[in-house]
């Protein structure tokens, strides 16, 4: 079945598939129709989120195993409740004794049944036809002077092995039988190299991975060893469990991690539709429904999923950047006046983003960068300079806005396209000397002959574009430039202030028309911070004088606490942080280790002061000390009242921001995800704070005691989302496939409301929900909202109100007064379609 409404968990050894059945009660409750688990395949040892998978033919025996698996969709299958499972094709786990693919690559090298698993470029120049293993801590001749590079018989893998710490590197078959009887401990160091210089691996010093891997990574994380989806074996081994476990019925759909990353995301996401519609027979239900189908993209600003690719959408990025922005003001450009001063670097984040983008390709990717470069220069014409060619690479990189082109090389590719062919020219426009070589490149992505050269150099590029851009923005960039913090997140875009109305209203009859079925979503377990932190935080944009005055108060009241050398910029966005997850009636709080480690990360992300190549523990620790001092220390007290002041100053309109955004979700064109917890208020942190455990029982408990009218609730937003998940759940169909159109609001504060219609045939809903509370508040009249009217061309009709259980009559020129009292947003049922 199509899912109607998600609710992600994130399984691990502590939260097995048992914790989700024990509460199918609750989720049925809520109003969810499905599941939407982390990957479930066997994953590294301990791992808390699943995508380090080493094992694709087993359930993940830690969560459960398939017996458990089982037992979870039993439970939820009688409560009405699905699954959608998240999958992992683009890599695995590697370096350790838990892959045993990857151990017999290292062991036979090419001629492993395996070699063509991996993305192994086994002729890259260096190579010498073996493969870089860079797992070391220093190079291996002095790891075996000091005894913690050693070579030892591995009773487990029934293998004599090179061993260093839990790393287990197998020696070639001729090699096992040669030293079977052999005392290894006797051996000198001489022979051991000797060994070593045999073998089908090359170990390494970790350090040495960037500039001279042979094989591709998962971005330029070296234990994690990208797939070929491409090669039809591989395809059907990874995927063999998960199509069994969607033929017996036990899924009904999937969510495909990182597409970007495979060979051709179109062809994948079609061979996967096409093998999921062959198996709709097997199921109990006979095949009723459609395999639902989601990717992990992130969408430029104006690009869309192609059609073709089969998909039901995206897993919402796209709609949390569009619905944050609706949600943020143009402050009139205090906000970049104020990060010039205290950033020091700008405040225009194209300028950072192409930092990053350079910096990136010049360290993290440079073998990848190489191997794309060689295979150009394969297919380009004679006389194009190799210098001058490498410089135009880059240049096209650098400017790309999107993850990836959509060409291929192949008779149906679509050529360049509108992105790659900005990037060009603005490529060409920064550097004048180089059109000739970037005209070149392009002549090469318009190619749809099949050729095999040009086909890989294109594959090459986009599997360089696609990591190299989710390193340089959201892993670099969003580090660094701290203008508002709430536009910094993944997926988003920070050139994009602000969304007016009319441009949200685009964007949604866009949705409704193009993809009714993409998923909501306003928290996942990527984001930089909580969905709630990020609404308060865009308060900010409608108060930026009440900020400007509470920051230099803060720097001027912390010199007290301030180390010596602490950067601006840091402390900046450190007071955004906290104001983010800063304690409020509930909380009393804040777990100085949550802190910590948000630190370390925010700094080494950042690459500026610190990084994980070369952390300075020096300026992490001065660092940690003064956020953590804001807590605690008395010298702090009058900042931690300043907090409170600030906070009570802007929690009104947070708390509309943080209903209006949950509402939404579940009333806009799409399928609305919830994350795990995210029912309550969520100022969770970056990964690993917002990958925590969950109170389902206080959850459930607070649910069933919530009141008819919600604006009484104490958890208003857990009782919204559950109100309307539950219509959804009545009238499927209304929200599936009905219309979406805007209403038109008359009158002073126009811009403040976000009203719409879905309708579908006779029945209707119609949703107004406040915007920008904070300015309407500051404005001359006060609460009031003037002469602000519903322009609806409608005949009057009877509707019941969703959130308190009351008969409304709307008309034309009804006062928005008369509906948006006390609670900030208004979803109206047609009576026509109540259920009795």
């Amino acid at each position: 079945m199509t899912p109607r409404a998600a609710y992600r968990l994130q399984f691990n050894r502590n939260v097995p598939f048992a914790a989700a059945a024990a509460h199918a009660d609750y989720f049925a409750q809520l109003g969810i129709s499905h599941i939407y688990a982390s990957p479930i395949l066997t994953a590294r040892a301990g791992s808390l989120h699943g995508y380090d998978v080493v094992d694709h033919s087993r359930v993940n025996p830690e969560l459960g195993g398939e017996d458990g698996f089982r037992e979870m969709a039993s439970r939820l299958r009688a409560h009405g409740i699905g699954i959608v499972v998240d999958i992992v094709p683009n890599h695995m786990a590697v370096g350790h004794a838990d892959n045993s693919w990857w151990l017999d690559v290292l062991q036979h090298g090419g001629a492993s049944a395996f070699a063509t698993a991996f993305d192994i470029d086994w002729h890259a120049p260096g190579s010498d036809g073996r493969i870089l293993a860079p797992f070391l801590g220093a190079p291996p001749e002095t790891l075996l002077a000091k005894g913690e590079l050693t070579l030892l018989r591995d009773k487990q893998l029934d293998k004599i092995c090179f061993a260093y710490f839990d790393h287990r590197f197998p020696v070639r078959p001729q090699d096992q039988d040669a030293l079977r009887h052999a005392e290894l401990g006797q051996l000198d160091r001489v022979a051991l190299l000797d060994l070593l210089a045999r073998q089908h691996f090359r170990l390494a010093d970790w350090r040495q991975a960037d500039r001279h891997i042979n094989w591709r990574r998962f971005f330029d994380i070296t234990e994690l060893a990208a797939l070929r989806m491409e090669h039809q074996p591989t395809f059907e081994a990874v995927h063999e469990k998960t199509f069994a476990l969607y033929g017996e019925g036990l899924i009904d759909g999937l969510r495909v991690d990182h597409v970007d990353g495979l060979a051709d995301p179109r062809a994948y996401c079609r061979a996967l539709r096409q093998r999921l519609d062959a198996l709709k027979a097997q199921r109990p239900d006979g095949g009723a429904g459609r395999p639902y189908i989601l990717v992990e993209k992130i969408l430029a600003e104006h690009e869309t999923l192609p059609a073709d690719w089969q998909c039901d959408g995206t897993t919402g990025y796209d709609f949390m950047n569009h619905i944050s922005a609706l949600q943020h003001a143009d402050d009139g450009g205090a906000l970049d006046a104020m990060w010039r001063h205290y950033g020091k670097r700008g405040s225009d984040f194209e300028i950072e983003e192409l930092s990053a983008r350079q910096e990136i390709l010049a360290t993290g990717f440079v073998a990848q960068f190489e191997a794309t470069a060689l295979a150009f220069a394969a297919v380009l014409p004679d006389g194009i300079d190799p210098g001058d060619m490498r410089d135009a690479l880059t240049g096209v990189l650098v400017q790309l806005r999107c993850y990836r082109s959509y060409a291929s090389g192949g008779a149906d590719s679509p050529g360049p396209g509108p992105f790659l062919a900005q990037a060009m020219a603005r490529a060409a426009a920064a550097a004048p000397r180089l059109a000739h070589a970037i005209a070149a490149l392009e002549a090469v992505f318009r190619r749809r002959d099949g050729a095999a050269s040009c086909v890989d150099a294109i594959r090459r590029f986009n599997q360089l574009s696609a990591p190299s851009a989710a390193k340089a923005v959201e892993d670099t960039a969003f580090y660094r430039y701290g203008r508002l913090l709430s536009r910094n997140d993944v997926g988003f875009d920070p050139r994009l202030h602000r969304l007016d109305p009319a441009a949200f209203h685009a964007l949604m009859v866009e949705r409704a028309a193009k993809q009714p079925h993409s998923m909501l979503a306003t928290a996942t377990h990527d984001h930089k911070r909580g969905e709630d932190a990020r609404a308060r935080l865009a308060v900010l944009s409608e108060l930026p004088e009440l900020w400007h005055q509470a920051i230099e108060r803060w720097f001027a009241d912390n010199a007290a606490v301030r180390p010596a050398g602490l950067h601006s910029a840091d402390e900046y966005q450190l007071y955004q942080t906290l104001l983010g997850l800063w304690p409020g009636e509930r909380d009393t709080t804040i777990a100085p280790q949550r802190l910590e480690i948000w630190c370390e990360k925010f700094l080494r992300e950042g690459k500026l002061r610190s990084s994980w190549q070369a952390p300075d523990l020096d300026y992490e620790g001065k660092f940690k000390t003064f956020a953590t001092a804001l807590l605690a220390d008395r010298r702090a007290a009058a900042f931690a009242a300043s907090m409170d002041q600030l906070l009570a100053s802007i929690a009104p309109a947070a708390a509309v921001n943080a209903i209006v955004q949950a509402v939404l979700r579940c009333t806009l064109p799409g399928m609305p995800d919830l994350y795990q917890g995210c029912e309550y208020d969520d100022f969770s942190l970056v990964d690993p704070d917002n990958r925590g455990a969950v109170d389902f029982s206080a959850r459930a408990a607070s649910l069933t005691d919530a009141p008819p009218n919600l604006g009484h609730a104490p958890h208003a937003k857990q009782a919204a989302i559950a109100r309307l998940l539950q219509t959804r759940r009545n009238r499927p169909a209304l929200f599936a496939a009905g219309d979406y159109r805007a209403l038109p609001i008359l009158g002073r504060y126009a811009a403040h409301v976000l009203a719409f219609e879905r309708r579908l045939g006779d029945g209707g809903l119609v949703v107004l929900a406040e915007l920008h509370h904070a300015r309407r508040i500051q404005s001359k009249t006060g609460s009031s909202w003037a002469d602000t009217a519903l322009d609806m061309s409608m005949m009057e009709r009877p509707y019941i109100d969703l959130m308190t259980g009351e008969d409304v009559t709307l008309r034309p020129g009804l006062p928005v007064a008369a509906l948006l009292g006390d609670f900030p947003v208004k979803v109206l049922l047609e009576r026509a379609i109540v259920p009795a």
